[in-house]
């Protein structure tokens, strides 16, 4: 038996479009994240981009349980001496780019490297309702329903 192994020609690649107003970040992330590299496919191979389209919608409703709103640091630095700075997700959501938050949140379960990078550009991330991809006539897909445990109601 031989090992299947994907080519690049081959690769038929889905739009999906996620809601994510009440869904909590790191789920969804996963879930993301999985779809963006094609892991849900029978067919999935390691080195070869087989993941699906994504486009986000709603990222600003996204819910982020326990204290993490407020106690979660994400830290980044400026390249100068002394310019490393800090943020919080509540910061983020609150700002002028909210789905910054699922942006680094799935880029961080993504492996790092130029697989990684060019799976990353099939994510598209709306904060609002609104997205201009209806051409490519997306798929909904419901991570609430997929378990119970995916949608909060309350923070």
């Amino acid at each position: 038996m031989k090992t299947f192994s994907l080519k690049t020609a081959e690769v038929k690649k889905n739009w999906l479009v996620i809601d994510a107003e009440g869904i909590v970040l790191g789920r969804l992330a996963s879930i993301v994240a999985n779809r963006l590299r094609g892991k849900h496919k029978p067919e999935y191979t390691p080195h070869v981009d087989c993941g699906d389209h994504i486009v986000v919608i709603n990222a600003e409703k996204v819910r982020i349980t326990g204290k993490k709103m407020t106690d979660k640091v994400y830290y980044r630095h400026t390249g100068h001496p002394g310019g490393i700075k800090e943020t919080t997700p509540a910061k983020i959501l609150a700002g002028r780019f909210p789905e910054r938050v699922l942006m680094k949140a799935v880029e961080r379960m993504v492996p790092r490297g130029p697989l990684g990078r060019q799976q990353m550009t099939h994510l598209k991330i709306y904060a609002g309702p609104n997205h201009p991809h209806t051409a490519q006539n997306p798929v909904q897909l419901d991570v609430a329903a997929m378990n119970e445990k995916n949608k909060r109601s309350k923070l």
